[in-house]
């Protein structure tokens, strides 16, 4: 099985130089698996908001501008003087990209938890996905069933456990039902099904009709669209019936969030005995999770007291629970991979092809029902 493997592969980079991105395709050695480590042949990695915010930092997609072959583009964009210092960190590094994805193990090193892997199909998370092969610790991955594609399973670790991740904070900090902004994104339906198949109740905030029409069909409750007149009192009626007290906002931001929590505000002063001039004593959360509005987060403090704004991110969360718990959920992902956890791709494209103007247009937007898959066994071998 390791005879045919290429002395180096192609890994998608992203460098940011003073005022300026570049995207390309770097040729590098292809690794050598450790004793305890495998090395995968990558077939598919999802192309998810997180990494799109690697890959592009805060560069204007507008400019983009496209160099090189078509096996091997370059991509440059502006990077808006203004933006540049929250670039500093990153600055002339050429970063790997892709935070998990899916593929057949070609080559294990001597432990026997290395060696049981040796031909299996796998889903692996940990960084640098977007490359023709990735080595990474046995433990760290994840075999998949028998007849899964990795296709299938390229996507096991980003959604699926951070929508469970949502509902396992809002029971662990003791709210009975959530609110999920940008909620018909993958990740959004996801999450549906989640709380359809385990009675949590669930308000969804939308941008479009269609949107809400594509989460009805799923069978979803209540759902609301944000660009409606009577967006306000439609969302306070959903938040009184549900008594959702605790939201995940995947835009940042804006003031979608002071208009949840001031929701929430009005949904609890409906049943209040009496008027407290510092609002109710029901505590109400906020957690960004993502930057889809990359402004200011505004809220107005007519919200009470008993509030809060703060982060919310995948890793920290499941170091936070342990690994006991967070094997928990990576079961229950591999359990129901083909059901709940079912994502869906709109185009399948090569590493080249995801550099190409044309896709970036696309995916670039981070439309609802715009989400690619990036087949590195598509591009020609070194």
């Amino acid at each position: 099985m390791t005879d045919t493997l290429p002395r180096t592969m192609l890994q998608l980079r992203s460098l940011i130089r003073p005022g300026e991105l570049e995207l390309s395709l770097a040729e590098v050695p292809t690794p050598e698996p450790g004793e305890d480590e495998v090395l995968v042949r990558m077939q598919a990695t999802p192309m998810n908001p997180s990494d799109l915010g690697l890959l592009f930092g805060t560069a204007d997609i507008a400019t983009v501008r496209a160099s090189g072959s078509a096996a091997r583009p370059v991509i440059t964009a502006t990077v808006p003087e203004k933006l540049m210092k929250a670039m500093a960190g990153r600055l002339n590094q050429s970063m790997p990209v892709g935070n998990e994805g899916a593929g057949v193990v070609v080559k294990a090193g001597a432990s026997p938890a290395a060696q049981a892997l040796l031909g299996k199909t796998v889903a692996i998370l940990g960084g640098a996905m977007y490359a023709q092969f990735r080595a990474i610790k046995a433990v760290q991955c994840l075999a998949l069933p028998a007849g899964t594609r990795a296709a299938e399973g390229a996507s096991c670790f980003v959604n699926p456990l951070t929508s469970l991740g949502m509902v396992e904070t809002m029971r662990r900090e003791g709210h009975t039902a959530l609110v999920h902004t940008a909620a018909a994104s993958n990740l959004g339906q996801m999450l549906n099904r989640i709380c359809l198949k385990d009675g949590v109740p669930l308000v969804n905030i939308v941008r479009k009709p269609e949107q809400a029409a594509l989460l009805r069909a799923q069978g979803a409750v209540h759902v609301v669209n944000s660009g409606d007149a009577d967006f306000a009192d439609r969302l306070t009626d959903a938040l009184a019936a549900t008594g959702a007290t605790i939201a995940f906002d995947a835009i940042g931001g804006g003031r979608l969030a002071s208009q949840i929590l001031t929701a929430m505000e009005a949904a609890i002063g409906r049943n209040a005995k009496e008027y407290n001039r510092y609002g109710s004593s029901v505590h109400k959360q906020v957690y960004i999770y993502g930057g889809l509005d990359r402004g200011p987060t505004e809220i107005n403090r007519n919200v009470g007291m008993a509030w809060a704004v703060g982060g919310w991110l995948l890793t920290p969360f499941l170091q936070k629970i342990g690994f006991e718990a967070g094997q928990r959920l990576r079961q229950r992902v591999l359990d129901e991979l083909k059901t709940t956890f079912a994502s869906h791709y709109t185009r399948e494209v090569s590493l080249a092809g995801a550099l190409s103007t044309e896709a970036i247009s696309v995916y670039g937007k981070q439309a609802t029902g715009e989400k690619f898959l990036i087949n590195p066994s598509l591009d020609a071998t070194l």
